[in-house]
């Protein structure tokens, strides 16, 4: 009698231990239940629209959302007030989710399809209310699949701030935040869903600043050195360099202050320099010579010249065995359909754009495997990818033909469609990380190809120096 009941008493803790357990399906399922719980807060953040460094609500929301999940929070990690990592379980793996919060400056817009300004000083053109919000769902429910079934791991999300020009991950990197990390996964908002191998280009960025001597610029113009001057020649020398550096390179800048009325001889001017390239040797090596143009600039026009380094990235290492995996898993989850409502939208945009009419093929669909990507633009995760196997994608998230960084992003990525993209990205994501915690085999590949691409004398220098976190360099 006593066996019997010992065995009924070992079937039944046993089969409300498999009841207890979740399948990834239906761990899918409870994310989907709850898009409108994550697209509140992604459409909270959209509102905030806090530029990098200064994203303390944004931060704030998802450290809240995260904590009440039952992840342990470390806060202003790295020096940096807005960044953060969050974490759930003990041991390995450890996956890394990374989640930006940052907007742009110069570049509010209402969610219509009209150009309208909402008033702020900044928009989320490039999606970042969106990318924090998914990943942070992802890490929920990723989470959420290791406590029902009991798996070993920790899941750990990273709250990366000022990504827009900021580095604010080279700085996390730089402090050893991702050392311990076996895989690190991120993704991106954009107007098609593509899971390739991605390309970034290593960036360097500096303000330079010319001190002259102001004076009545009628009266007494002899008496004056304008910085603005210097400014300009500095401006002048970096175009004509333009015909002298590789054809991949770029640079970019705005002068962010020439004086403050034309008859005074500005005795304070500013520049904001990017430079650009797939190799961040090749970064450095124009950033030298920009700087020599600083200094003739400045020997020219009688001023003096300083500069304060603001970013610096490494360009992306793409890691194949992982991204495979991403695009299996994207394309499992599927594209989305537009609602009529969506639809009117969307040819609104296109028009805004110089189209006919919406072409969402994109959108619905997933792009073809591809294991090359070019670059065009940077990023902070180029850092993070040189010290740990990365992997990314994109979900379309704004109209197809919509470009980052404009009006037409912000208006979309405040709507239905930017918060669909969002969920698509989450689900992969999550679906992504599952895969991993139930495949030491996979991240011991992923490791073996990260070592061979990065090569073994491979040594860790970040492009920003050694400078503390530029925190007000939206100032």
């Amino acid at each position: 009698m006593q066996k019997t009941l010992l065995l009924l008493a070992v079937l039944s803790t046993s089969f409300f231990s498999i009841q207890a357990q979740k399948s990834e399906k239906e761990i899918l399922k409870n994310l989907e239940q709850k898009s409108e719980d994550y697209g509140n807060i992604a459409q909270n953040i959209w509102e905030f629209a806090e530029m990098g460094y200064q994203e303390e609500q944004s931060s704030g929301l998802l450290q809240k959302t995260l904590q009440d999940a039952g992840f342990a929070l470390k806060k202003g990690v790295a020096g940096i007030p807005t960044a953060f990592i969050a974490e759930y379980g003990s041991g390995s793996p450890v996956i890394a989710i990374m989640g930006e919060f940052d907007a742009l400056p110069g570049l509010s817009q209402k969610a219509i399809a009209d150009k309208e300004s909402a008033g702020k000083a900044a928009g989320h053109a490039c999606g970042h209310h969106l990318f924090g919000t998914a990943s942070t769902a992802a890490a929920i429910s990723t989470k959420e699949w290791l406590a029902a079934n009991k798996m070993q791991g920790t899941i750990r999300f990273y709250g990366t701030p000022a990504e827009e020009g900021g580095s604010g991950k080279v700085y996390m990197v730089r402090e050893g935040l991702f050392n311990d990390v076996d895989i690190a996964l991120h993704w991106h908002p954009g107007d098609e869903n593509e899971a390739n191998a991605g390309a970034a280009l290593a960036n360097k960025s500096a303000k330079f600043r010319f001190h002259g001597v102001s004076a009545h610029a009628a009266a007494s113009p002899d008496k004056g050195r304008s910085a603005l001057d210097g400014v300009e020649a500095m401006n002048m020398m970096i175009n004509m360099m333009r015909e002298h550096i590789p054809q991949e390179a770029r640079i970019h800048y705005v002068i962010t202050d020439g004086g403050k009325a034309p008859n005074v001889v500005p005795d304070f001017a500013e520049v904001y320099y990017y430079a650009r390239h797939n190799r961040r040797d090749v970064v450095i090596d124009i950033f030298d010579r920009m700087v020599k143009a600083a200094e003739g600039a400045a020997l020219g026009t009688g001023t003096t010249m300083d500069y304060e380094m603001i970013g610096g990235t490494h360009e992306l290492l793409p890691n194949l065995t992982l991204q495979k995996v991403v695009y299996d898993n994207l394309t499992e989850v599927g594209g989305m359909d537009y609602t009529p409502q969506e639809m009117v939208f969307a040819d609104k945009i296109a028009k805004s754009l110089g189209q006919e009419k919406a072409d969402l093929a994109t959108a619905k669909n997933v792009q073809p495997y591809k294991t090359e990507g070019k670059a065009g633009g940077s990023t902070d995760v180029g850092d993070v990818s040189f010290t740990v196997p990365t992997v990314g994608f994109s979900t379309a998230t704004w109209v197809p033909g919509t470009s980052a960084h404009s009006w037409q992003a912000v208006a979309a990525g405040g709507t239905s469609i930017g918060r669909k993209g969002m969920m698509v990205a989450a689900k992969t994501l999550t679906k992504t990380a599952i895969d991993l915690f139930k495949d030491k085999k996979l991240v011991e590949s992923a490791k073996i190809e990260f070592l061979e691409q990065r090569g073994a004398d491979f040594k860790y220098i970040p492009l920003l120096g050694d400078r503390a976190p530029a925190l007000d360099y939206r100032n």
